[in-house]
């Protein structure tokens, strides 16, 4: 087996037309987002490449670029390891996101529509299906997609810019509490829309931070489950 742990098959070959170091990072960045590449992994350049189906190249400058915005660790006379975030790191970002989260929700509560409303029902239900079907990966994509859907209910360009600069590390640190948070995630959702939907700004505000505060807590007592 490949030092990298990919599945067979589980990273497509990348088109050549176009960009190919930021087709390569993309890819590398989905792959560590998504814990397919683990905190910590050793990154082979040319066993990337050759999972990737191009030269060493770009996959030594998108290693760079990664380790440049704090994805990768360079080490000397080491090579390329998947960063592991530490717990301060950890709570800083979800610290953070609750903030934006928070407001967001209040301005959806004000503004959102009966259209914007149905469409946070339809991912909620895809959410549980998920949950049933205990298929974390699609479960992770659904909450992402929840919350990136108040958010554009929210209509602030600013706080959705904000907010999309943290979206991947969100996700990064979702993935491991996923299964542990479970339904309960979902049945916080649902509270949710009913408060946007009933436009109650407090009560969105309310229920929104400690859903998020919720997550914050899960990760750090991950290790204990």
């Amino acid at each position: 087996m490949l030092s990298t742990g990919l599945p067979h098959g589980a990273v497509p070959r990348l088109e050549r037309p176009g960009p190919l170091r930021d087709r390569v990072y993309e890819a590398l960045l989905e792959l560590i987002t998504t814990r397919a590449l683990q905190p910590g992994q050793h990154l082979v350049e040319s066993e990337l490449a050759g999972h990737l189906g191009v030269s060493r190249q770009p996959v030594r400058e998108a290693l760079q670029r990664l380790n440049t915005e704090g994805w990768v660790d360079l080490r000397p006379a080491q090579g390329a390891f998947v960063h592991e975030p530490t717990e301060e790191e950890a709570d800083q970002l979800l610290t953070v996101r609750t903030l934006l989260e928070a407001e967001a929700a209040r301005l959806a509560a004000s503004n959102a529509d009966s259209k914007g409303v149905q469409a946070l029902e339809e991912i909620l239900a895809e959410g549980l299906k998920a949950v049933e079907a205990d298929d974390v990966d699609a479960a992770v994509v659904l909450n992402a997609r929840f919350h990136a859907k108040v958010m554009e209910l929210a209509g602030n360009a600013v706080l959705a810019e904000l907010a999309a600069q943290v979206d991947r590390r969100v996700r990064w640190y979702y993935t491991p509490v996923a299964r542990q948070r479970g339904e309960q995630s979902w049945i916080e959702h649902r509270e949710m829309i009913a408060a946007i939907a009933a436009r109650d700004e407090q009560s969105a505000t309310r229920l929104m931070r400690e859903h998020t505060e919720h997550t914050r807590r899960s990760y750090h007592a991950r290790g204990g489950n």
